[in-house]
C-alpha cells in the first residue's frame, strides 16, 4: 500500500483505485485511510465480485426462475360475459 501511495504521488495524482481479488490487510486499510488529501478507494474480492454481478461484467446467467401470480382482473372479465 506504501508504495502504490508513494507511486501516486510521485505521478502528481489525486486519487487512486487499487482492487484486490482478496482482502486487504488492517496495515493497509490503516495506510489508505492516513494517505492524506489523496483520495483511495479500496475495492476488495467481495466488492469485486459485486460490481461484476451488477454490471454484467465477466458473469452469465446460469438459472432464470419465473414467478407467477393469479390474474384477477382476467377472471372479473369471465364473469361479466
Amino acid at each position: 500500500m506504501q508504495a502504490f501511495i508513494g507511486a501516486l504521488i510521485g505521478k502528481g495524482a489525486q486519487k487512486g483505485v487499487l482492487i484486490t481479488t482478496s482482502t486487504f490487510s488492517r496495515q493497509a486499510l490503516m495506510a489508505s485511510s492516513q494517505s492524506g488529501s489523496l483520495r483511495l478507494v479500496l475495492i476488495d474480492g467481495e466488492a469485486l465480485t459485486k460490481l461484476m454481478i451488477r454490471f454484467n461484467v465477466g458473469v452469465r446467467v446460469a438459472r432464470t426462475v419465473e414467478i407467477k401470480r393469479i390474474d384477477l382482473y382476467y377472471f372479473e372479465d369471465a364473469e361479466m360475459e
